[in-house]
């Protein structure tokens, strides 16, 4: 009977009921308000739709990570004294199974992989055929810098300010991609704002729309973009590559994938190539960045009040750059003598091709004749490239 008796005393003291309430009631509340933050989390990316193919599985990943007495993450060997010193042979040694696919993460290799996709699926040829594209989406990046500076007016490091700045870019894989390097702590919280607001780009944009852009200029009808020549789409990656990464060698291995996946989907000799980073590689690398990512996500880190902080100034970074992009394209429109609606630098951020529709859907209910939407996608390309780049400098400048 005593044998029997230590049997199920063992197996009570493996459950998760017990861990949960070994470190004191304390520790169990927030437990409970991380599962409870992860399932409204997968209400929202199942139900509402919200970036579902990412937040799903950053949502799960939060879920298995609070999940208590599972082992299945440790940020202890990823936040210990200072951070930086990592021990990746004691992670492959002791790590549970999150905190091996969090290698991915940690390296860079995910958001790169990501990036290689991403460019394998979009046109650059907008932004080519219209140069001038390029100032607009530079205008939006100034989401970043308000809300960098936001963050250290409100007591963050640079590191973290820095990580907090690039939500307004609009762009998740280059948000976790920095975060993982300058504050991975926050990488959690950051991650989850930066979806959560790109899923909101059509409620955001349109507010700020109506109120900056006069209907008259909304209603502006803009010329047919040129045809874009095949060896211009071949040059086009190769030189940007090469200009960017002389002038930023930190964001290479970013830009260096964004680009290589549109050389090989424009080249016309890498269609295989090209068809699986668009498909198989991106839907591979989706789950494991959304997973690992969500993992970050534990309670000691994720019940801060500045989670909350970073929740508002990602809010500010997304509106500031849709400001940044709307009034540099009013002046556009000016200096042109009205050959540029406005509408089109909303697109500067980087949500591809999401913000770009926005502006069709926009400029469409000004004028239901307009048709904006390549024109949008210039802008849209311009930010990609330069929330990369702006995450390039960042890295630069507080790595």
């Amino acid at each position: 009977m005593e044998f029997i008796g230590n049997i199920f005393s063992n197996l009570a003291t493996q459950t998760g009921f017990y861990a949960l309430f070994a470190n004191g009631g304390v520790s169990a509340l927030k437990t409970i308000i991380m599962i409870v933050v992860a399932c409204v989390l997968l209400y929202m990316g199942i139900v509402k739709k919200f970036e579902p193919l990412l937040l799903v599985g950053i949502a799960f990943g939060m879920l298995l990570t609070n999940l208590p007495g599972s082992g299945i993450y440790n940020p202890e060997l990823w936040y210990a004294g200072s951070g930086m010193n990592i021990n990746f042979g004691h992670v492959l040694h002791e790590g549970g199974f999150l905190d091996i696919l969090y290698l991915g993460v940690k390296l860079g290799v995910y958001p790169s992989l990501i990036f290689m996709g991403v460019g394998a699926m979009t046109d650059f040829g907008p932004l080519m055929s219209n140069p001038k594209s390029l100032l607009l989406g530079a205008a939006a990046q100034f989401g970043v810098y308000a809300a960098l500076l936001g963050a250290v007016c409100m007591g963050f490091d640079g590191n973290v300010a820095a990580s907090i700045g690039i939500i307004g870019g609009a762009d998740g894989p280059t948000a976790i991609w920095l975060t993982s390097k300058l504050a991975p702590n926050y990488l959690g919280a950051i991650a989850i704002a930066a979806y959560s607001y790109m899923a909101l780009i059509p409620l955001i944009q349109p507010f700020f729309m109506v109120r900056l852009v006069p209907k008259k200029e909304r209603q502006i009808k803009m010329e047919q973009l040129r045809t874009v020549s095949q060896t211009e789409k071949i040059i086009f990656p190769i030189m940007v590559t090469i200009v960017c990464c002389f002038i930023l060698p930190s964001v290479a291995a970013l830009l260096g994938c964004l680009m290589l996946g549109n050389l090989w989907a424009n080249c016309g000799v890498c269609d295989r190539l090209s068809d699986t980073v668009q498909n198989a590689l991106m839907n591979i690398i989706t789950i494991f960045l959304g997973i690992s990512v969500g993992a970050t996500a534990t309670a000691d880190q994720f019940l801060k009040a500045e989670t909350l902080m970073i929740i508002v100034l990602g809010l500010a970074a997304f509106c500031f750059a849709t400001i940044g992009g709307l009034l540099v394209g009013r002046v556009m429109c000016a200096v042109t003598g009205g050959k540029i609606n406005p509408l089109i630098g909303s697109a500067g951020v980087s949500a591809v091709p999401m913000a770009a529709r926005v502006s069709q859907v926009q400029g469409q209910k000004d004028n239901p004749t307009n048709f904006l939407l390549m024109h949008a996608m210039g802008p849209n390309v311009a930010g990609v490239i330069g929330s990369a780049v702006a995450a390039g400098f960042l890295l630069a400048t507080f790595g």
